[in-house]
């Protein structure tokens, strides 16, 4: 009897933790493979990957596995071009360039850029002061995290921070375009199409650019295992899950999943590269569930009413 009520009252609050910590490992991997790989191919190489596997997947446990309408369409050009290789090529790009701390900072940009495309297409989200004190709660916590230093705003190439900012805008308005969508094909497909069309769109980019080549790539262990964890957890089951929740979330409280990522990288850092973990540290953890709390505060109640109540019904 317990996994039904497990499933119905907590099955969101488990993917939305699972998809932070799949998704806390992206810098590391993402700054082991750039040693290897060219930027924007090593974005195409992790789609691919991924567009394989849930492809086999979706054609061989769907019958509604191919794109029927234009928003299923919408739903997956929105996805594969925005969300998808839109945010993992600025992303590597701007990265090569920027330190982790900041780059970590501009990436929670997200929930902040998710409220104004939101507000201008999906007016029906329910969104106010407290919501956003929340989201500013959360992103003071990230800050506190990463610590980046001042003075790299001023020092760090300009254009890399752009083009972390455009990658940050590039997710969160292919997010808020997926939900306005509100297509009728499964997520599975959905997502395993949205990884096809931005596999293709980037590799694309990277043949397009003077900077790409297959001849740069070089092949390490690090490096394929980085991909492999990019393509196979990061990109193939976190985009499943990302897609599964979208629709039951929202796309501003599900990309606040960006603060989760924060709070599972500082725990990854730590336990693979020895980085310390202070209290200024734990301060931003603080911070950030403080965060969650005031967003969440109606269903935190709700639950908290229905304990005390199994409590003093199992007292009698």
């Amino acid at each position: 009897m317990s996994t039904p009520v497990f499933g119905h009252r907590y099955r969101n609050a488990f993917l939305f933790i699972v998809l932070a910590g799949v998704w806390g490992g992206t810098y590391p991997a993402v700054k082991v493979g750039l040693e290897d790989f060219p930027p924007i191919l090593y974005a195409a190489f992790r789609l691919d990957l991924a567009a394989v596997l849930l492809l086999l997947y979706a054609a061989n446990s769907f019958t509604y596995w191919l794109p029927r309408s234009g928003r299923d369409w919408l739903a997956v050009f929105s996805g594969g071009v925005l969300t998808l290789a839109g945010y993992s090529v600025l992303l590597n790009i701007g990265q090569r360039t920027v330190p982790s701390a900041i780059a970590a900072v501009l990436a929670g940009l997200i929930p902040l850029l998710t409220i104004g495309f939101a507000k201008a297409l999906l007016p029906e989200e329910d969104f106010g002061i407290t919501e956003l004190l929340g989201v500013i709660l959360g992103f003071v916590g990230l800050v506190v995290i990463t610590r980046p230093d001042p003075s790299n705003l001023l020092t760090t190439d300009t254009l890399g921070q752009l083009t972390l900012v455009l990658a940050a805008a590039s997710f969160a308005l292919g997010g808020v375009l997926t939900q306005w969508a509100n297509a009728e094909m499964p997520f599975s497909p959905r997502t395993a199409w949205a990884m096809l069309v931005g596999a293709i769109f980037t590799h694309v980019a990277s043949y397009v650019s003077a900077n790409e080549s297959i001849q740069h790539v070089q092949i390490s262990t690090q490096g394929v295992l980085a991909l492999i964890y990019l393509g196979v957890f990061v990109s193939a089951i976190g985009y499943l899950i990302y897609f599964d929740l979208l629709p039951r979330l929202g796309s501003v409280e599900l990309n606040l999943v960006t603060y989760g990522t924060a709070m599972f990288g500082t725990i990854f850092s730590w336990f693979l590269f020895g980085d310390q973990i202070t209290i200024a540290t734990v301060s931003g953890f603080c911070l950030i569930m403080f965060g969650f709390v005031l967003l969440k505060r109606e269903e935190f109640y709700e639950e908290c009413t229905k304990v005390l109540g199994d409590v003093r019904t199992e007292s009698r």
